[in-house]
Order: C-alpha cells, then sequence, then structure tokens
C-alpha cells in the first residue's frame, strides 16, 4: 500500500488529549520536513485546537464530540466537498471507538493504523495498514512510526509548538526573575484519571522543601472544581506561600508559563508533555502509568518510578510481565511515590543545575 510518489495531501486524526496531540507535532514537523508542499489536514478536539493553534503547514478541522453521529456526518460531507479526489492517506492515530467510527466518514486511499496488539473497538475494519507491533517504545516515537508506511522514517523529534509572544509576555509578567530557580507544580491530571493525582499535603511538602532551598514555588491548573479544590489543598497545606496561578492562564498561555520553570512537578498529564516540549525539566511521579512509555521524553532522570511497586502490589507481577502500556489506576496507587522519592528527585536536579 506504499505510495509510489511523494503524497499531495494527508489527514491526521488524533482528537484527544492534550499531552497526546504534542506528541503528534514531531510527525507534522517530520512529514514537512520531507515533503514542504504536502497538504496536512488535522482533525482534532476543540480544546487541543486551542494549544495548537497557529501550527504552520497544518488546516485544523475541529469535531465537538458533544455532536456525536450527527456531527461525524457533517464533517464527513464538508471533507468530501473540500477534497473531492480524497486524501493520499489518512493517519489514524487514536483506537477508541468514536474516532475509529469517525475516520469511516474520512475519504482517503491509504488509511494507516495501528498494529493488532493495541488495535481495539473494532479499529481494524476502518484502516488497511498499520505500524510495525514495537513493544517497548515511548508513545511518542509509536506516534512518529505513522509516516513509515508512507515511505518515510522519523530521525528527529522537533516541537517548536507555536506559542504567540503575547502569551510569553504574559508569562513573563507574572513573577519578576529576581535570581531564584522556579519549581513549578501542576498537581492534577484530568478528571477521568483523577487516580494519577498526588496527595495534596505531599505536594505541599515538596513545595516547602523547595522554598527552604531558596526556590519560587508556583503552582499552575485548568478552570475545574477538581484541579481549585486541590490547589487550595496544596496551598492550604504549606507553610510558606507560593504563587497562585491556577485557573488563570489559557492553553496558548499555559507553554509561555511552563517554559518559565525549572523544575516543573507533576503526575502523567498534559502540562508534563507540554512543559517537556518547551524543553523545561519534569519530576514526573509515576506509579500508575509507566515512565518509559508515557513519561517525559527528552529527560526522565528526574522522574519518581513506582510503577514496578504498583504491578507488583496491584496486579501481582512485575511490570516487565504486564503488557506494555498497562495502567494501573487502583486506589492509592499514587501513594506509592512518597515525599522521600520526591525530594531525592528534586535534589537530584539541583546537584546538575545548582
Amino acid at each position: 500500500m506504499r505510495p509510489s510518489s511523494p503524497p499531495r495531501h494527508i489527514c491526521l486524526l488524533r482528537l484527544s488529549a492534550l499531552g497526546d496531540v504534542t506528541h503528534v507535532v514531531p510527525l507534522v514537523r517530520s512529514l514537512r520536513k520531507a515533503w514542504p508542499e504536502v497538504a496536512l489536514t488535522w482533525i482534532i478536539g476543540k480544546g487541543e485546537h486551542r494549544l495548537l493553534a497557529g501550527l504552520e503547514g497544518v488546516d485544523f478541522v475541529e469535531y465537538d464530540k458533544s455532536s456525536g453521529f450527527k456531527g461525524m456526518r457533517t464533517l464527513g460531507r464538508s471533507l468530501r466537498a473540500a477534497h473531492p479526489q480524497r486524501f493520499d492517506a489518512l493517519l489514524q492515530m487514536q483506537v477508541a471507538a468514536r474516532a475509529n467510527l469517525l475516520s469511516a466518514f474520512v475519504p482517503a486511499r491509504l488509511r494507516v493504523g495501528y498494529d493488532r496488539s493495541r488495535s481495539k473497538d473494532l479499529h481494524g475494519l476502518f484502516i488497511n495498514a498499520r505500524i510495525e507491533d514495537r513493544p517497548g517504545i515511548h508513545v511518542l516515537d509509536a506516534i512518529g512510526s505513522f509516516c513509515e508506511p508512507l515511505g518515510l522514517e522519523q530521525t528527529e523529534v522537533v516541537w517548536d509548538l507555536p506559542v504567540p509572544q503575547d502569551a510569553h509576555a504574559w508569562a513573563r509578567a507574572q513573577w519578576d526573575a529576581d535570581g531564584r530557580r522556579t519549581l513549578m507544580i501542576s498537581p492534577c491530571t484530568s478528571p477521568q484519571h483523577s487516580l494519577r493525582t498526588w496527595r495534596a499535603d505531599r505536594y505541599a511538602a515538596v513545595a516547602d522543601h523547595a522554598i527552604e532551598r531558596g526556590w519560587k514555588v508556583v503552582l499552575c491548573g485548568g478552570r475545574s472544581d477538581f484541579e481549585r479544590s486541590t490547589g487550595d489543598a496544596v496551598l492550604a497545606a504549606m507553610k510558606h506561600p507560593a504563587l497562585d496561578l491556577i485557573g488563570k492562564d489559557t492553553l496558548k498561555q499555559l507553554p509561555a508559563l511552563l517554559a518559565r520553570a525549572d523544575l516543573l512537578v507533576t503526575p502523567d498529564s498534559g502540562p508534563m508533555h507540554i512543559g517537556n516540549a518547551m524543553g523545561t525539566k519534569v519530576l514526573g511521579l509515576h506509579a500508575a502509568s509507566n515512565p518509559a512509555r508515557s513519561g517525559p521524553y527528552s529527560d526522565r532522570r528526574y522522574c519518581v518510578d513506582r510503577y514496578d511497586d504498583a504491578a507488583r502490589k496491584y496486579l501481582g507481577k512485575p511490570a516487565s510481565e504486564l503488557k506494555w502500556g498497562t495502567k494501573i489506576e487502583h486506589e492509592g496507587v499514587m501513594d506509592l511515590v512518597t515525599v522521600d522519592d520526591a525530594i531525592a528527585a528534586f535534589e537530584r536536579y539541583r546537584s546538575d543545575f545548582g
């Protein structure tokens, strides 16, 4: 099914989530570097579009998940009207049932999807080519391999997220550059993965430790009640004051805000991957998910890894015996990550960077 000539128009389908669409950006860079004239259409979720709007060379098409099957039909009609010759390829990078069904409305000759081991919800019925099964690789590398059925290999990882200058100006205005290093805490995951979130008093203990070492501490997060209440609990448990920016930034300002941090403390979440893409070091808190698969791509030296402990406690076997990508989202799993673990990771960073 590999094209005999360079593709003219490729459709990307990845609706969510923030971290995952961040992983797609290097693939976009690889496609455009190999074929500067290729047209790219990306079907994406609304919030994810707000994060990536302005990504050069990409025509975004939003799909509203609440619009259901009617919205799929409407999107399909608009795609067929705009592209009567069909796309040369569809890269179907999401295996959820909604995304699989939505992909059926995309007119494309070559339809690239996941290998059989990662397929679910009838994914195989909607594709005619598969990426290779490579257990043990990071999610970003798996997404990067979607260009291989097109005859291309992703050999470098480049993000260069589209962050406007006014977003950077807003971030610079939030606190003065007084010579102190900044520890940023993004305490929450999405509500549907709330079991990955660490306890508020543990964040507070790490924040106080940083402040007592001469650091500034900044809290960030979205506008949900879950994020606000978690942030309030962290602040209430702290002995020292911190700058509270939870709910005050936009998705365009978030990358600029994360870029101002020297070190970001967060569980497996969208901000982890956005911060990594902006060049910020990440102290990732991992027990429910495997940092080798879904931790900060560029540098995991400052992560806490209790995934194997979680596998043994909750699943009765070592992590090495689990299917690659297994999530261990059990009540209390993040309690395996101790304050001492996080402080030790913080001190590793201080030892390396001062």
